[in-house]
């Protein structure tokens, strides 16, 4: 099972981006599939999350600029960014609760991060 991000770039103040994440493999069922980010020397912080039945869950810094949503056909999980700011500027992870189809056993994976920096 891996996830493969995309979607991340350079973009002015204002403007918008859409991340994407495509969880393939083994896969029995996807739980809980999210986002996070890392700032330079900050620790990894939760930017949004959405559980298999479309709840969703976001950090008070992005709440109304950021919509996460996912396409549980496609094992595909989606960050629209609208109104970005500086401080939006981070490596972007998304991850899921995966349940293996083989061998079995549910584990959290990550995607290998894409890079989101704003900046005029």
């Amino acid at each position: 099972v891996q996830l493969q991000a995309s979607g991340g770039g350079l973009v002015q103040p204002g403007g918008s981006l859409r991340l994407s994440c495509v969880a393939s493999g083994s896969i029995f069922s996807i739980n809980a599939m999210g986002w996070y980010r890392q700032a330079p020397g900050k620790q990894r912080e939760l930017v949004a999350a959405i559980t298999s039945g479309g709840s969703t869950n976001y950090a008070d810094s992005v709440t109304g600029r950021f919509a996460i949503s996912r396409d549980n056909a496609k094992n595909t999980v989606y960050l629209q960014m609208n109104s970005l700011k500086p401080e939006d500027t981070a490596v972007y992870y998304c991850n899921a609760n995966i349940r293996r189809q083989y061998p079995g056993g549910s584990y959290i994976y990550w995607g290998q991060g894409t890079q989101v920096t704003v900046s005029s």
